[in-house]
């Protein structure tokens, strides 16, 4: 990647201010993270440019966007960067109770909700400097291919756009290693007193209007597969792009909509909504915790990865 001339004149902050550009996909919010001056990332980056002889990141209205060249670059950057922290981090061992370390974790909101709570009350517990950020993640719309509906995921975790993902499928790459969280399935949420409670039954059902989680706005869905294997269809009247506001839509509707279990579990009661067993099984998947292995390298992810299991799994999982 680099060759001995330019090895000779590389500074080791110039792949840390990379790997933070890429990241943020922002010259601002670089320099905030790196307690520098705009100024001096773009400088950074202009040194960058000349060692590695391809522009990197291209101007665009929000900020920056990395050209094929840094995408490319990127995981191999991210490999070297860890293995570095990995040596640094035996003469300095990670410190929870010290660290003011920002990490990103990807997930869906179904699964986000449930964990984050619990890990939260455990950095407040033994870790207040550290930070979190979540990015949403959804299967890539239309894709039925389980292992190319998250390739979104997989490609940010290469890129390293954040440490660590938590998806509901096993069909994970074999350069990923995972951890197995819990196992999730779907229950049908509806505000309480709703008629289909008291008295469910299949023409209730598909007479009934739909609510659906779709990040696209398609409104046909896996429940929509499993009535068709029965010659069953059902209307759906709304989509919404996440299972919160699902969950606030259904409470001041007659909308029905299948969620994750413990989802519904941590959530559904303070927006005054019930939980019923769908009439049919709608699917189960494994939660899984997915990561690059050579991040485990460094001590902080793998700090973070055990702390996950530890407190991500939901009670009624364990």
């Amino acid at each position: 990647m680099l060759n001995e001339i330019d090895l000779s004149r590389a500074d080791l902050n110039l792949l840390v201010l990379f790997e933070t550009v890429y990241e943020e996909r922002h010259i601002g919010r670089a320099a905030e993270r790196l307690h520098v001056t705009a100024s001096a990332v773009s400088h950074g980056v202009g040194r960058l440019r000349r060692l590695l002889n391809d522009p990197l990141f291209l101007k665009a209205p929000k900020g920056v966007v990395p050209t094929a060249r840094a995408v490319q670059l990127a995981g191999p950057l991210a490999e070297v960067l860890a293995r570095v922290r990995a040596v640094i981090a035996t003469v300095e061992p990670f410190d929870p109770a010290r660290s003011t370390r920002r990490f990103t974790i990807g997930a869906p909101d179904g699964a986000s909700a449930v964990f984050l709570p619990p890990l939260l009350a455990a950095l407040r517990r033994s870790a207040a400097g550290i930070d979190i950020g979540v990015r949403q993640l959804l299967p890539v719309p239309g894709e039925s291919a389980p292992e190319r509906a998250w390739r979104s995921a997989w490609a940010d975790l290469d890129g390293r756009v954040m440490d660590l993902a938590v998806v509901p499928t096993d069909d994970i790459p074999l350069r990923f290693t995972r951890r197995s969280l819990y196992v999730e399935d779907f229950v049908l949420a509806m505000r309480a007193g709703h008629p289909y409670a008291s008295e469910p039954s299949w023409d209730r059902y598909c007479e009934a209007q739909h609510l659906v989680v779709s990040l696209g706005g398609d409104p046909r869905g896996f429940v929509d597969e499993a009535l068709a294997r029965q010659g069953r269809v059902r209307r759906v009247a709304l989509t919404v792009p996440n299972f919160m506001f699902a969950l606030a839509v259904a409470a001041e509707t007659d909308l029905i909509c299948a969620v994750p279990r413990h989802f519904a579990a941590a959530h559904a009661a303070r927006f005054g909504l019930v939980a019923v067993e769908p009439l049919m099984p709608l699917g189960r998947s494994t939660i899984n915790l997915v990561l690059p292995e050579v991040a485990l390298m460094d001590a902080g992810v793998a700090w973070l990865v055990a702390l996950l299991e530890q407190v991500g799994r939901p009670a009624a999982a364990q």
